[in-house]
This record gives C-alpha cells, structure tokens and sequence, in this order.
C-alpha cells in the first residue's frame, strides 16, 4: 500500500465512509506499520481541529473550509501528541457499522479484591455470591454453607475455609471470621497477618494456626511457631507450637493442646481438589463419548495429541453431517488443557498460530461452542473462528478488544452506507471478560437460529444476550469452507501483510453443531465440562 493510497483510506475512515474490505487493508496496514499509525493520528487530530474551527466560522465561510488547506499548518503541533503513544483502539462503532478507532489516553485497567479462590470441594456459597476458581475474592461478607475452599491473599497467606463458615477479607494481611473453621498457613514475609473474631485478634509471628468458631467452644490451635491472642477485654498471651486455648475462656485458664487433625490443611485439601477433578474429568470423558455421537455435530477438535510433534488435530465427531476430517496446527504451542493434563491444549499466542480446517457443506443454522483460557485481549479483534475472506454466507466468531462477542453471517456482496444497507449485521454480545478473567478456563458459546430469528450467546452455560435477526439481513443456508480457528486470513503471494488477530491465550475444545442448540444444551454441556 502506497502513502497516498493509505492516506485516501484514512480519510474514508475518519469521514465513516470506508467499505469493510478497505477497512480490513488498512488495519492489517495499522498492526505492521507504526508510520500508519502516526499517520492516523495526524489526520485525525487535524480533522478535529477543522471541526472546531468550523464551528466558529460564518455559514457561508464553513462550506468553503478544505481539508488540504490546512493540512501543512497542523502537522508541527501535532509531534507531541505521537510522541507520546495515543494511539489506542476503541470499541464502539461509527456509521458504517465497522468497529471506530478512537484517541484518548490508555486508561489502566483495576482491580477489586485482596485474594484469590485456589481451588474448592464440595463448596456451597450462600447468596447471590457465587465464586468460581481462579476468581478473586470480591469485598465484603461472604458465606460458605458447606465444604471447603482455599484462598491464597496477595500476602502469600493461604487460608483453607471450612463451612458453615461466614467471613470476609479485609486486606492482604487481615481477615475476620465469624464463624466456621480456617487453617492458616503464614509465611515470614506476611509476617503480622491477622484474624479478626468476635472474641478478639489472632496476629501471627510466622506460622501455622487454626481457628475453630463452628461450636458454642471456640478454639485456637498453633501449629507451627508462635501466635499472639488478643481477647477484647483481657491481656494479651503469647501461644507457641502445639497448644490450644478457648478463646472465650478466662485468662488464667491453662492451654490446651493442639489437634492437627481437627482441621483440613493444604496438603489434605490437595487430595481432596484431585479428586474431585479426577471424578469431574470421569464424567467429561463419558459425556465426550456421547457427544462424538451426536448426528448434529459437524466437528469436535480436542486440542490434545499423543504425540505433542504431532501437529494435527482429529475431528472427533463420528456421526456427523460433513466428511471433515482434521485440522492442521499451525506455530500454535501444546500446553496443559482445562484438566491440567499436559499437550491438552493450544496455546495461539504466537501471532501466526492457528487451526487449518476446511468445512464443507451448508447448514441452515449453527453452534459454536469452545473452551478457551484468555491471557489478554489486546488485538482489535480476537479470532475464534473465522473463515477465509469472509465470503458471501459465511460466518465470522470473534471477540472484541473491549470484551464483546461478535458473530456475522454475510448477507450480500455489495453495500451501501448511505441507505442503511451493509453487507452484514453484527450480533455484539454484552462486554463479559474482564482481567479478573485472565487465565482462567471459559465455556463460550454462540447459537445462530434463523428459524426462531435470533442469535444467542453464552458464557458458561449462560445466556449473555440474545438479539433478533433483521428480516434483511436472514441468512437461511450458511457455507463455511476454508476456515481457521484462533486467526483469521492468510497472506497472499502479492502482499505478505495480514490482519493480525490470533487469540492471546489457549484452547482446549472446539465444537461446531449443524443446528441450533437450546439454552438447556448449552446449559448442559457446560455442566458436564467444567473442571
């Protein structure tokens, strides 16, 4: 692409005059060339100087206004403003209906937690609190009815809570416990850390202790080192390894000895976060064997191989409606899938990575549904499935740089802006990933039903929108073909520059259906799938 043609293109930009195709040559020119971008940058700036200044003219002067004319005149102040790394890309829309590139100063993304949920069996969360592991741990009380969970603080502290239990973390070094059992593992740099009960404070000096407020008797138990006890009302006694006392007991009471086995430790609650992923991942495997059945499924790719030089990836679907037979791994690296196991999964980081496929066939309506973990979502758009050009009938899934889902089918070949009439309509679905989301295993879905008019999708088994089809926008046969899944589009021989948008992050299961899956298939598949 010559200057002058990538700066016509930026113009239609900047006017919402730009076509989808031209959109796409000018952001794969973006992710390649920092020129570009301080090119855009440039125009864009002086476009808004214009506009201001056109505002303070006369009528008649404003139609008079070039935009040539003032071009040499704002390019010295503009320096500064490249200088400094403006550029960033936003996630609304402009009249084309084509994502906008916006201006403004990278905002830095936060948080809101002091710990993070490790792990849990059996556990029940009481309210509309319902914590999933790897989440951070939000502020305020919360209430596990039963089992146990083990939370690390950003301390280096990690509690195992055992329910009925009703607590909250206040800080990194603070916690209060209500009621409920916690055993507390303390190392040296978190030295201070403290439990807050209604009988007074628990500050350790480096150790491992134990607080049992389930019964009318409460107790504290060191473990390991030395602990100090605050009662409300009394003075402070000092407690070292392997005694006990009732922390509702007068101060001359003598201590008690501790009892390790009263409480669930880490290494207790290792074994038992094995086991109940051995029997989650039991059911999953069954679960796989009759869906690999299913007449409606097209594809299932499970990312795994017996042999991590293998670089294909089978189609395990062996009742369905295409002759599709593998995938080809591309510069995509095999890491540990969902259940932890080894070679399970492809990470697509790299940016050339992705999964070859070609689909043939056409199909009324489809299903998308896939596992992936996301490190970040830092391209404009974050390929899950997209086929080759996006040619008329053919689907596009992906993910916004905001946090949205994006399905299309392509409903025509030309388009006019000016009426109205695109060559597609965009199903966006709420933003649902945050950072807080960062690293963790993701069920998402997507379901395009021209029978019932709508497009439908799902975050763990959960409806995150559902929008209707426009009657002029109906695509009643979809055509896939050539496709990859976690990039888009491959470079051709006249032009090596492409459209950077492979998936920060892994995948361990993709699954395409023939049809339209209900709200309780998709509930269901979530279900069994969980780790």
């Amino acid at each position: 692409m010559n200057p002058q043609e990538r700066n016509r293109l930026i113009d239609a930009l900047i006017e919402g005059d730009i076509s989808e195709a031209d959109f796409l040559r000018l952001e794969a020119e973006f992710s390649v060339d920092p020129a570009a971008r301080r090119e855009y940058l440039e125009r864009l700036t002086l476009s808004s100087l214009l506009e201001e200044e056109a505002r303070a003219l006369e009528p008649a002067k404003v139609e008079t206004v070039a935009f040539r004319r003032y071009w040499p005149l704002a390019l010295g102040g503009l320096a500064a403003a490249v200088a400094v790394g403006f550029f960033v890309i936003g996630g609304r829309s402009n009249r084309t209906g084509l994502p906008a590139v916006a201006t403004g100063p990278v905002v830095e993304q936060r948080e809101s937690g002091f710990a993070v949920l490790v792990g849990q069996a059996g556990a029940v969360w009481q309210g509309a609190t319902q914590l999933a592991d790897g989440a951070l741990v939000p502020a305020g009380k919360l209430t596990l009815a039963s089992g146990w969970a083990q939370i690390e603080l950003f301390s280096g502290v990690t509690v195992v809570v055992e329910g009925d239990a009703q607590f909250e973390i206040v800080s990194p070094m603070e916690m209060v416990l209500a009621r409920g059992k916690v055993r507390a593992q303390v190392p040296e740099p978190a030295r201070g850390f403290t439990i807050t009960t209604p009988k007074g404070k628990v500050v350790d000096l480096g150790t491992e202790f134990a607080l049992d407020l389930s019964s009318e008797r409460p107790e504290m138990h060191v473990l390991k080192g030395d602990v100090e006890w605050h009662p409300h009302a009394a003075a402070m006694r000092h407690l070292e390894k392997g005694e006990a006392l009732r922390l509702d007991a007068p101060a001359s009471s003598p201590k008690l000895v501790a009892s390790t086995g009263s409480f669930i430790g880490i290494e207790e609650m290792g074994e038992k976060l094995a086991a109940v992923r051995l029997a989650r991942r039991t059911s999953w495997a069954n679960s796989i064997e009759t869906l690999r059945r299913d007449s409606r499924l097209v594809a299932l790719f499970q990312m795994s191989a017996p042999d991590p030089a293998d670089r294909r990836v089978p189609n395990d679907a062996i009742a369905g409606q295409t002759v599709l037979s593998e995938g080809a791994v591309v510069a995509a690296a095999r890491v540990a899938d969902r259940w932890g196991k080894a070679s399970g999964a492809l990470d697509f980081s790299p940016a050339g990575s992705r999964v070859r496929v070609n689909v043939p066939g056409r199909y009324h309506a489809l299903t998308f549904v896939t596992w992936v973990k996301i490190n970040s979502l830092d391209r404009w758009y974050n390929s899950l499935f997209l086929t080759d050009g996006h040619d008329l009938h053919e689907p596009h899934w992906q993910i916004m740089n905001d946090g949205r889902l994006f399905f299309s089918v392509k409903k025509r070949d030309t388009w006019d802006a000016s009426k109205g009439e695109k060559d597609k309509h965009v199903y966006f679905s709420p933003p649902f990933w945050s950072t807080a989301l960062s690293g963790r295993w993701l069920m998402i879905a997507t379901v395009y039903d021209p029978d019932a008019r709508h497009v439908t999708h799902y975050l763990n088994g959960q409806q995150l929108s559902r929008e209707a089809v426009p009657e002029h926008y109906l695509v009643e046969t979809v055509s896939i073909g050539a496709a990859s899944i976690g990039n888009w589009d491959l470079p051709n021989r006249a032009d090596p520059h492409y459209a950077v948008r492979n998936l920060n992050g892994s995948m361990d299961e993709f699954a395409l259906f023939g049809t339209a899956l209900s709200p309780a298939e998709i509930a269901a598949l979530y279900a069994q799938g969980r780790p």
